[in-house]
């Protein structure tokens, strides 16, 4: 429910953006200066400050600035509560299975689509199931002498995605995976096949770690 709700609210807060920047751009001259070089946060705070009045006597300005500046606190109430939704699964991502947020590239929030997705011990009865269920299993698409796979556009679209933030974080910064990468590459894979290829042993590693109970902080 927390990951609906957080993703309902970054989804509005980007359309709320996407809406500022627009009105911008059409607004009065008047009111386009005072937003002229500045990126998107900057922009949201110049709007929050703004404060219209009707003493100017330019019904356009006023309203710029009144819809412009509701529009920039809409945007900062959904970041709040985007914000807030990810503490908490933060927290229950920590007392429930804190071994995930050990693993590279995995976050809060990819732990917590993980753990919807899984659910439970023995709901997948093995790496290839949860793999299907993630639309990371290789599908074959050869042709004549030529073997090869695609990608399975089926499953859990949004395991599926936290799959390929795991993917794209290591291998930005995970030595052992850009190695794979170099070594794959040089193999004539391209970088899809590889995504691919790593997106299934992430599932697999995955998989094989939920299924295994957490250990004790104290054991040893």
């Amino acid at each position: 429910m927390r990951l609906t709700a957080r993703r309902a609210a970054v989804e509005a807060s980007a359309t709320a953006q996407r809406q500022l920047h627009a009105m911008v751009i059409t607004a009065p001259e008047a009111v386009r200066a005072r937003f002229r070089g500045q990126n998107t946060p900057t922009m949201i705070t110049t709007a929050t400050r703004l404060r219209p009045t009707a003493a100017s006597g330019d019904i356009e300005v006023t309203t710029a600035l009144a819809v412009l500046r509701d529009l920039a606190r809409r945007i900062r109430t959904l970041q709040a509560e985007a914000a807030g939704h990810e503490t908490a699964i933060r927290t229950i991502v920590r007392s429930w299975r804190p071994d995930l947020l050990t693993l590279p590239g995995v976050g809060p929030i990819v732990a917590a689509t993980v753990l919807a997705a899984w659910s439970h011990p023995g709901r997948c009865r093995d790496d290839a199931a949860f793999a299907m269920l993630a639309g990371t299993a290789p599908i074959p698409a050869s042709s004549g002498k030529t073997v090869r796979y695609r990608l399975n556009r089926s499953g859990d679209r949004q395991l599926n995605r936290a799959l390929h933030t795991v993917a794209l974080c290591r291998l930005q910064r995970d030595p052992r995976t850009r190695a794979y990468a170099d070594r794959r590459r040089a193999q004539g894979k391209t970088d899809r096949e590889i995504k691919r290829c790593l997106k299934r042993y992430i599932a697999r590693e995955l998989y094989r770690r939920l299924e295994t109970p957490p250990q004790p902080l104290d054991a040893a």
